[in-house]
Formats: C-alpha cells, sequence, structure tokens
C-alpha cells in the first residue's frame, strides 16, 4: 500500500501545480479564483500528507487514508475525464493527461490494497 499511496499521492501534487498553471479555479467557477483554489490545497494536501504518514508508519486507519487518497484520485480522474468530454481544452497535453490517466491507475491498486488491508483487520 505505501507505493501505491506514494504514486497517488505524487500524482495528485503534480496535477494541481498543473491546475494552477490552466487555471481551475476557472472551470470549477470556485468563488475567490485563485484564494479559493489555494484554501481547497491548504486543506486537502496536508490531510493527503497526514494519512502517507499513517500508511508508512502502518497505524491502525491506514487502509481508511488509503481509501481517502484512493477516492481523491480516481475523482479527480472522472472529474477531468468529464471536462474533457464536454469540450474543455485544458490539461489536453500529453503529461497533463498522462498525470491524470497514472493518477486513475494507482488510485485502483490504492483502493484494492486498502480494501484488503481493512478487511484483513
Amino acid at each position: 500500500m505505501e507505493r501505491s499511496y506514494f504514486i497517488t499521492m505524487l500524482m495528485l501534487v503534480i496535477h494541481e501545480i498543473d491546475a494552477a498553471y490552466w487555471h481551475e479555479w476557472d472551470m470549477f467557477m470556485v468563488p475567490g479564483g485563485i484564494q479559493g483554489f489555494l484554501l481547497f490545497n491548504i486543506v486537502i494536501i496536508p490531510l493527503v500528507f497526514v494519512g502517507y504518514k499513517a500508511v508508512v508508519t502502518h497505524h491502525a486507519n491506514a487502509p481508511q487514508w488509503g481509501i481517502f487518497c484512493g477516492a481523491l484520485g480516481a475523482i479527480t480522474f472522472v472529474i477531468h475525464g468529464a471536462f474533457l468530454l464536454a469540450g474543455f481544452e485544458q490539461f489536453t497535453l500529453p503529461f497533463s493527461l498522462g498525470v491524470i490517466a497514472i493518477c486513475l491507475l494507482s488510485s485502483i491498486v490504492l483502493l484494492f490494497e486498502s480494501r484488503k488491508a481493512l478487511i484483513g483487520t
């Protein structure tokens, strides 16, 4: 679970850097624009890091953190897939698409591993 969490976390952080380039707050019509976007990241990124600490220290709630991070990765793919189908031109560069695709793949693995760890406890 450590490797898949790390990869998912890394892809989410790289995606957020890419999202700043694409002005993702405009796509979501975030109140406050960049300020709302930064506020979202001030909340989410530390939570993902706290979850990673739980995973690497084998804390009892590590599987729940894995589900949290895996769900974020899968939701990122679904939302951006919907934006792509709706005709948005942001995130259409190969690297942007690759980050989102890897995010989904690592999330699927992470969700599977987290569920397995949760059932095994």
